[in-house]
């Protein structure tokens, strides 16, 4: 068996890896939490494939949900065996999970009015963002005075890929007034806060089952009615495809 402390740092260089490897800070931070909360039930050198069968088949998760813990599991194996930390990858049997095919639900128009009401100024800040520019959740913890230029938004997303966002009349007061970080760190000085500060904050205006999430779903609806292009959604939200 390995100690709790063992198994954080082979987590630790793992996650030094992706992002030597240009892995986004929210894709580490997903693996950090992933592999974290797989630890906590399972020695993640000495597992079997029960082990990580047992895992996936939590009955409450989502479709997409199980298919991202699995992506992280197998990830993490494969640079295990290149490590040479474990004699054989486990996760290689795992059965693939196809994607699901998930209907937009943009956050209603009505609920957002209200949960600006609600907000303060620096909820009221990430819920525009979420719903006037389309940000993700890590985007919008790295928002910063510098990325404001005259009536665009630059932004920096997955894979180290930045676009350029027109900014929204109901966006620019309040971009115009941030200096330095939108959101600065309360704990650590100089940085911005980290998407679980953001995803949290958001919860906490938003009613269930509504997920920031839902945000950018309003502002790629929204797009879409006003433009009928879907290049143009494509380009604005930062996919691939």
């Amino acid at each position: 068996m390995h100690v709790v402390g063992e198994q954080d740092q082979v987590i630790e260089e793992w996650l030094r890896w992706l992002s030597a490897g240009d892995a986004a800070p929210g894709t580490v931070g997903l693996r950090r939490s992933q592999l974290t909360r797989l630890a906590q039930h399972v020695d993640l050198l000495d597992a079997e494939e029960e082990d990580l069968i047992a895992w996936l088949a939590q009955p409450t998760w989502a479709r997409e949900t199980r298919r991202s813990m699995r992506a992280g599991i197998r990830g993490f194996y494969r640079w295990a065996v290149r490590q040479q930390l474990v004699e054989e990858d486990p996760s290689l049997d795992l059965r693939p999970i196809r994607p699901g095919s998930p209907r937009p639900r943009p956050f209603p128009e009505r609920m957002l009015a209200e949960a600006l009401l609600r907000a303060d100024r620096e909820r009221e800040l990430m819920l525009l963002l979420g719903a006037y520019a389309g940000l993700r959740r890590s985007e919008i913890a790295r928002v910063h005075s510098d990325d404001v230029e005259d009536d665009v938004l630059v932004v920096f997303g997955k894979g180290a890929k930045h676009r350029r966002i027109p900014i929204h009349d109901r966006l620019a007061p309040h971009l115009r007034q941030i200096q330095g970080w939108a959101f600065p760190s309360p704990r650590r000085g100089g940085e911005h806060v980290v998407e679980t500060y953001v995803r949290d904050r958001l919860a906490s205006v938003m009613p269930d089952p509504w997920t920031p999430h839902s945000l950018r779903h309003r502002f790629a609806t929204q797009t879409y009615r006003a433009k009928r292009d879907l290049v143009v959604v494509q380009q604005l939200l930062g996919h691939a495809r």
